[in-house]
């Protein structure tokens, strides 16, 4: 142990770069420029993410709008509404395609889809249940590489293999979820092992809650606003970390089961996907701690604290508030929020969503007060969607991976255009800083 912690004293030393270093070189840290708005490295015709304009070299603030392949998401959210039917698979349609399906071409989508839920044959006894993991999105990623040994031509980068391969990985994923879930509850938790079939005839959100639930009973309710969350995450444009892996991968001309496990071991971090479970982590330590939830004075004085650091997790950040790109609102929050509040009349935990609501209209003003800054900040859309998988009984687990089901139309979407419009493997720059030394013969050290 103390030899570990001498090498570990070696290495913070030499890995250490001087901050001044990254000004003098001009580097775009994060991939960001020193306004905050991010490095252009791409084009894309797939997801648009709108969040400010530029006026004479300055960020003004808009209302947050989320694109489709230059579809308001609001829009197709909406329609569907009307129209009393899932958006989902709608949305996994339109962003492989590029096109909205006519009903005809969405019934066959969806019936390929649900053809396409089972997994090969002994994978779930074999690879599953034989290896769980702790963590889910671990597993997933190791499932997704798994299925490259089950595919008869997984090397073949062809355009039409590609699609092949992708619609396969989205159709599986909420069966590799749920599976690995039951697997986790079993073999760590303990638990009775209860694995059910796939619904073939079944949208995306109807099979995870099938698969998730011993009793496999769910309210139309619950699917709808399931449906809407899986609809919200499933592409947020090119730059957001784990579609930029996926296409950075996907430069090098590997495999598509390479290239989508680049996504999900992006997706897994705290700073990406994982943000929503922080929230849940802040929300029940703000529930402990604040003992009227519905005294602004109260909260405000609570969310103070959590930015100097005081309470929480000491990091200083009130999670889910606050966005890279959105400054007045994110629309994904907006559209989450509203059928949240539904949902929470019906499961009596309006006061919980209150709470909500009112540390939103709160953390801009406190935010300002504490840190003395001028930026825009707005809920986004970790802040409400960890609460929703709460209010539908999904276990905290599974919040991540409910993201990756999503996203990976999104992840899909950009691969296949990587290998069509890409051609090009992505290889940007670093600045070396160390300085030249003469090498030591090893009996003179």
């Amino acid at each position: 142990m103390n030899d570990v912690r001498e090498f570990l004293s070696k290495i913070s030393g030499n890995d250490y770069i001087d901050s001044s270093l990254y000004s003098r070189f001009s580097v775009k840290r994060g991939l960001r420029n020193a306004d905050g708005t991010g490095v252009l490295v791409g084009l894309t015709r797939i997801g648009d993410v709108h969040g400010y304009i530029m006026d004479e070299g300055e960020r003004v603030p808009v209302e947050g709008k989320l694109y489709y392949r230059g579809i308001d998401v609001e829009h197709i959210t909406a329609a569907a509404a009307g129209e009393g039917r899932f958006s989902f698979e709608e949305t996994v349609y339109l962003l492989m395609f590029g096109v909205l399906p006519s009903r005809e071409q969405l019934e066959r989508f969806c019936t390929l889809m649900g053809e396409n839920r089972s997994l090969p044959e002994n994978f779930a006894e074999d690879s599953i249940m034989k290896a769980p993991s702790r963590d889910i999105m671990n597993k997933l990623g190791r499932s997704v590489l798994t299925l490259y040994s089950y595919d008869a031509d997984p090397e073949n980068l062809s355009p039409e293999n590609v699609l092949r391969q992708c619609i396969e990985l989205i159709a599986r994923f909420p069966t590799i979820a749920a599976y690995s879930y039951m697997a986790k509850k079993h073999y760590y938790d303990h638990e009775s092992l209860i694995i059910h079939q796939p619904p073939a005839s079944c949208q995306s959100a109807e099979t995870i809650l099938s698969l998730i639930r011993p009793d496999q009973q769910f309210t139309r309710l619950e699917a709808e606003i399931l449906d809407l969350a899986l609809t919200l995450h499933a592409e947020h444009g090119g730059g957001n970390n784990s579609t930029f892996a996926v296409h950075l991968v996907s430069s090098a001309a590997t495999d598509t089961y390479a290239a989508i496990t680049a996504g999900i071991n992006s997706l897994k971090g705290f700073k990406h996907g994982g943000a929503n479970i922080k929230v849940m982590g802040m929300m029940e330590d703000i529930k402990q701690g604040v003992k009227q939830w519905d005294n602004q004075g109260e909260v405000a004085d609570y969310l103070e604290r959590i930015l100097k650091g005081e309470v929480y997790d000491h990091s200083g950040l009130i999670y889910g508030q606050g966005h890279a790109v959105y400054t007045k609102s994110d629309p994904r929050a907006v559209l989450l929020r509203n059928k949240a509040a539904v949902l929470a009349e019906k499961k009596n935990l309006t006061d919980e969503f209150n709470l909500y609501r009112l540390i939103e209209a709160l953390s801009p003003e406190v935010f300002k007060k504490t840190k003395g800054a001028e930026k825009h900040i707005c809920a986004n859309v970790d802040f409400y969607s960890g609460f929703v998988y709460k209010m539908l009984g999904i276990p905290s687990e599974l919040y991540t991976p409910l993201f990756a089901v999503s996203r990976v139309a999104g992840w899909c979407a950009h691969r296949l255009e990587e290998i069509i419009a890409g051609n090009r493997i992505i290889r940007p720059a670093y600045k070396c800083v160390q300085p030249r030394l003469a090498y030591i013969p090893l009996e003179k050290r």
